[in-house]
């Protein structure tokens, strides 16, 4: 298990965060909570899919957009490429 399944960077301000399922496992992708309403983007990878508390997972695409407000418990389950996602906390 790694501490954190992810790597960010920050690219013009923008935080870009990258999932390698190569380079984990399963169950280091806990559920969590954000402390700040967070917009993300998809930006590459197939196969990943989001859960929001008390529902069911979603496939997410490239370009989607998704809100998810603080406090939310929420998780994303695994795709077999790697995902980034750009972090939009300040809109």
């Amino acid at each position: 298990m790694v501490a954190k399944p992810y790597t960010d960077e920050i690219v013009d301000g923008y935080k870009i965060r990258t999932f390698d399922p190569s380079k984990t496992e399963g169950e280091d992708y806990v559920w969590h909570r954000d402390l700040s309403d967070r917009i993300i983007e998809v930006l590459e990878g197939s196969g990943w899919l989001l859960q929001f508390d008390n529902e069911l997972p979603q496939i997410i695409n490239i370009a989607d957009k998704i809100f998810i407000p603080a406090m939310v418990y929420h998780r994303i389950i695994p795709g077999k490429t790697k995902l980034r996602i750009g972090i939009n906390e300040k809109f």
